[in-house]
């Protein structure tokens, strides 16, 4: 009898029992949330004041911020991208219009943030409607050019005829953003001690977004509709044999993505309270693109390690004495790496390396 206790609760509190109950939920909805918000919660911290790691890093607060945007932008392209198997070159004009749409209504109707956002989300699932409707008529690569021409339409129309609301060349500098509810200052410190780790309000603001963003990602691609996406990229004419209306349901996983940039590109303008002609050129789509593929396409956190990854040497590794000159060649160089050895990108990596660990604990038993 003894034996069989021991025995027992070695099982149930030994590496072995841990992994298994590891195993057992680590899929579970309620576990990627809790993982998503302790991540999000601690990593400002970590990217900018921690001791010795944030030196090493040499992060700002400001950035973290802005990599949770861009990885919101990066998780709504991957389910275009990674799980429908749709590559768009044009979704500058859904973060783009997103954001002009945006500033432009904190302008003229309203400053209060939540309304800010929804103004500019509800353009870019609009505007993803119509191109998505007229684009997915083509599909390979003559998709990938009508989505290209059609937001560069946007931008040369953003640049002179619609000038007098975009300001042309110059940017939308008319940005108004007033306090959360009409009492929450966004550039305020959120109460001590929970400001050492998340700093302002607008931290709090955007990293609340960007959780609803990966659990409803989450969401979708665990349930039946995210099962008949990765069909169509796997096998499109098998997905029509069994009845499925391909068309409609790329063009959902169109607008869908659409409206993630949407959202990103409102927070994009009230993070830094200013609109760049440059958000709807075709450079933005590029680097969604190089973003989503560097970290893995077709994983739900691959993109966002990659927007990170991305928005650091871009911000952090440019300033860096002699070669921060050359922080295009060094992402270029960085970008192929990954690809060539690890062509499921640094998610691939992680996921090796879990796998890994996984094979040695399991091989122990």
């Amino acid at each position: 009898m003894a034996d069989e206790v021991g025995t027992s609760t070695e099982q149930g509190f030994g590496d072995e029992g841990l992994y298994e109950r590891w195993l057992a939920i680590k899929d579970n909805e309620l576990t990627v949330a809790v993982i998503t918000i302790v991540a999000v919660a601690i990593f400002p911290w970590l990217f900018a004041d921690a001791p010795f790691l944030g030196d090493f890093l040499q992060g700002y607060r400001g950035l973290a911020s802005l990599i949770l945007i861009w990885g919101i932008f990066a998780i709504g392209f991957d389910l275009l991208l990674g799980y429908t198997g749709l590559l768009s070159f044009g979704h500058a004009a859904f973060w783009g219009g997103g954001a002009y749409v945006a500033g432009i209504f904190s302008a003229e109707v309203s400053g209060l943030p939540l309304l800010v956002v929804l103004a500019g989300t509800v353009f870019a699932v609009l505007f993803a409607w119509v191109l998505g409707f007229l684009s997915l008529r083509r599909g390979g690569i003559y998709f990938s050019i009508l989505t290209l021409a059609f937001a560069q339409m946007l931008y040369y129309m953003a640049a002179a005829p619609l000038s007098s609301f975009t300001n042309g060349e110059n940017g939308f500098t008319s940005v108004n953003v007033e306090p959360l509810f009409g009492a929450i200052d966004l550039g305020a410190h959120v109460f001590w001690p929970a400001s050492i780790l998340l700093g302002e309000m607008l931290y709090v603001f955007i990293a609340a977004f960007f959780v609803l963003a990966v659990m409803g990602a989450y969401r979708i691609l665990n349930s039946p509709y995210g099962i008949v996406l990765n069909a169509i990229r796997e096998n499109e004419q098998r997905a029509e044999f069994v009845g499925l209306n391909v068309w409609r349901y790329k063009l959902m996983a169109f607008i869908i993505s659409g409206a993630f940039a949407g959202v990103a590109g409102s927070l994009f303008t009230i993070h830094g309270n200013y609109v760049p002609l440059q958000s709807l050129y075709w450079t933005e789509s590029g680097e969604i693109v190089i973003i989503t593929v560097l970290g893995g396409a077709g994983s739900l956190f691959g993109p966002i390690l990659g927007a990170g990854l991305y928005l650091y040497v871009a911000n952090v590794v440019s300033g860096f004495g002699t070669i921060g000159t050359l922080w295009h060649l060094i992402l270029g160089i960085i970008f192929v790496g990954v690809i060539w050895l690890f062509p499921r990108g640094i998610w691939g990596i992680v996921s090796d390396v879990r796998d890994l660990i996984g094979d040695r604990m399991g091989g122990d038993r």
